[in-house]
C-alpha cells in the first residue's frame, strides 16, 4: 500500500492518535502527518489512512476511529482506542519494520499489545481511572505526553501541530525502546534457558552477561535456584531472584551481616579477598573476580539453607 497521508484530528492532542502516529510513519514515511477535521480530509480515499476521527471503523476504507456510537470492542469487551485499533492491524507490520525476527513477531505482538496499548486504550476511554497509579498517576506515559502540549494561552494557530511533531519524536522513542526491550528479553530467554540446564541442581545460576533472567527462570520451573552471579566489566556480580514482577521481595537476601558494607570491611565479614560491596537493600553484591563472587554465592546460600 502506498500512501501520501497520514489523517487524524486537529486541535489539543492525546497519548492514542500521537502513539498511533508512530506506528504509522514508521511503516508510510513518505507520507505527510496532516491534522485537520475538515470533511475533504476526513473523507476516505485511496491514498489516506484516517485515524482518531472519522467516526467510523473500517478497515478496508481506512478508517479507525472509536468515537462513534458501537464504537469496536476487543473481544473480552475492553474498549479500543485508535492506538488499538491501529496496532490490531497494523502492529505485525511495525514489528517487521524494526526488523523483529519473525519468530519473535508473534509473541511481541501480543506482549505490547496487553502490557502498552490496551492501558493506553482504556485510559483514552475512561475505563481505567488514573488514580490507580496513585501517587505515580501524573507520570504514566498518557500524562506525560499530553505534557507536551501548549499552554491554553498560546496565541499561535500553529502551535498544537508545532507540538505534536515534537512529541511524536518523544513518543516515538518510548514505544521503539519497548519494543527493543522485549525482543531483548527474548534472546535472554534463550541463554539464560541453556544456562540453567547446565547449572543443573546449584542453587547458583551463572551467566555470561547481565541479563533479565526472572522469566526464563519461572518459565523453566527452576525454584531451586536462590542467585544469580555474572560479569559486569572487570568485576562480577551476585544478584538475588525477584519472587514475582510487582514486589521487591526475594527468593533470597543476601546474608543480613553484609548490609552496606564495602572493601576491607565486607572482605572481613565475609572472609573473602576481592570481596567489594553489598547493597543495603541486599539484593546485590559485587567481588572482583569470578572465585570471590562464587565464594560469595556460597555463603549466600549457605546463610538460607
Amino acid at each position: 500500500m502506498s500512501l501520501s497521508y497520514l489523517v487524524t484530528h486537529s486541535g489539543g492532542f492525546h497519548a492514542d492518535e500521537l502513539l498511533s502516529s508512530v506506528v504509522l510513519t514508521r511503516l508510510y514515511p513518505e507520507a505527510r502527518i496532516v491534522r485537520s477535521r475538515e470533511e475533504c480530509w476526513i473523507t476516505p480515499a485511496p491514498d489516506r489512512v484516517i485515524y482518531d476521527v472519522g467516526r467510523a471503523y473500517d478497515p478496508e476504507a481506512g478508517v479507525f476511529d472509536h468515537h462513534q456510537k458501537d464504537a469496536p470492542l476487543r473481544e473480552d469487551g475492553q474498549p479500543y482506542s485508535s492506538f488499538g485499533l491501529i496496532w490490531r492491524h497494523f502492529g505485525r507490520d511495525y514489528l517487521q519494520a524494526l526488523s523483529v525476527p519473525q519468530a519473535d513477531i508473534e509473541d511481541i505482538y501480543a506482549s505490547f499489545d496487553s502490557s502498552f496499548v490496551l492501558p493506553v486504550d482504556l485510559m483514552d476511554n475512561g475505563a481505567l481511572d488514573p488514580s490507580v497509579a496513585g501517587p505515580l498517576a501524573d507520570l504514566t506515559l498518557p500524562a506525560l505526553l499530553e505534557t507536551l502540549k501548549p499552554p491554553f494561552d498560546v496565541d499561535d494557530p500553529n502551535a498544537d501541530d508545532r507540538a505534536f511533531l515534537e512529541a511524536l519524536g518523544v513518543a516515538r522513542s518510548f514505544v521503539e525502546a519497548a519494543i527493543s526491550r522485549k525482543a531483548a528479553r527474548l534472546r535472554a530467554e534463550a541463554m539464560v534457558c541453556g544456562a540453567i540446564a547446565k547449572a543443573g541442581t546449584s542453587r547458583i545460576l551463572e551467566l555470561p552477561q547481565g541479563m533479565p533472567f526472572r522469566s526464563a527462570i519461572e518459565k523453566t520451573g527452576a525454584d531451586h535456584l536462590l542467585f544469580v552471579i555474572h560479569p559486569r566489566g572487570t568485576d562480577w556480580t551476585l544478584t538475588t531472584i525477584r519472587v514475582g514482577g510487582d514486589t521487591f521481595d526475594n527468593r533470597a537476601d543476601l546474608p543480613a551481616a553484609w548490609a552496606g558494607l564495602t572493601d576491607g570491611a565486607l572482605e572481613e565479614v565475609t572472609g573473602v579477598n576481592g570481596a567489594k560491596f553489598c547493597h543495603n537493600g541486599r539484593f546485590i553484591a559485587v567481588a572482583n573476580s569470578r572465585e570471590a563472587i562464587l565464594r560469595m554465592a556460597d555463603l549466600a546460600v549457605a546463610d538460607v539453607v
